[in-house]
């Protein structure tokens, strides 16, 4: 499997309910998606593109000398937008693996990026992906960070048993948040997207879930702490405090 055989996508919509404008809201000078867009080019996986629903989008991330595809303005998921775009800019399917990067995550360093690429190095798993452990007790009840169950695998990563917003599993032992960077083989992004909404998605609003009802594999590494997303003005004033922290 060659990292140069990779294609970063990063979704992108212009609307956001709690954060008007988001891909386009200044961080140190720069737009959050070229934000985005520069760790993906840092992880070094191969070529990066942004699908966006919106000129403005794309006129920034070409500004600076990133790549961008329009897609539709109606998709239901950022699934569905990159499956759009893998299919606009590789139509001879040149890339057998493609990579979902969310586009409000500014501060993901390369090697989480890099992490959800990694389980794919095993023929037998469809989709790759990230988790790190709870370790602050507020959050272990929360619905809002998505518990990964998994098993290890024997091969240093874990095998995808089920996500929920529950506290799950019980008993003595780590919990860990599922973080939505995914890592797709070309043939299991299409199967994917061509699945109609599970039981399981729509009851726990978590659209992982589909593919495991459908029997695909997904396997998970472990990084050390959950990049900060960025989706209020408190999120996003925190990201400036800490781009500038950097400089």
């Amino acid at each position: 499997m060659s990292l140069q055989n990779a294609l970063v996508v990063i979704p992108a919509r212009l609307e956001a309910s709690r954060l008007p404008g988001k891909p386009l809201a200044d961080i140190g000078g720069k737009p959050m998606i070229v934000r985005v867009l520069e760790q993906a080019q840092n992880a070094r996986l191969g070529r990066v593109v942004v699908a966006c629903d919106h000129k403005d989008i794309a006129r920034a991330v070409e500004n600076h000398g990133g790549e961008a595809v329009l897609t539709r303005t109606d998709h239901q998921s950022g699934s569905d937008r990159i499956h759009e775009a893998t299919n606009l800019v590789d139509p001879n399917g040149n890339h057998q693996i493609v990579l979902n990067l969310q586009g409000d995550v500014p501060l993901i360093a390369p090697e989480a990026i890099r992490a959800a690429f990694t389980p794919l190095a095993d023929p037998a798993v469809d989709i790759g992906t990230i988790m790190t452990e709870i370790r602050d007790p507020r959050f272990r009840d929360d619905p809002s960070f998505v518990k990964a169950v998994a098993t290890p695998n024997g091969n240093g990563a874990f095998r995808a048993l089920y996500f929920t917003r529950a506290t799950a599993p019980t008993g003595d032992g780590p919990l860990y948040q599922h973080i939505g960077v995914y890592a797709y083989r070309r043939h299991a992004l299409d199967r994917f997207v061509s699945l109609k909404p599970s039981p399981l998605e729509i009851r726990e609003k978590l659209e992982q879930l589909r593919a495991l009802e459908a029997g695909m594999r997904i396997d998970i590494s472990a990084i050390d702490s959950a990049p900060m997303d960025v989706n209020t003005p408190e999120d996003l004033e925190r990201a400036r405090a800490a781009i500038a922290g950097q400089s």
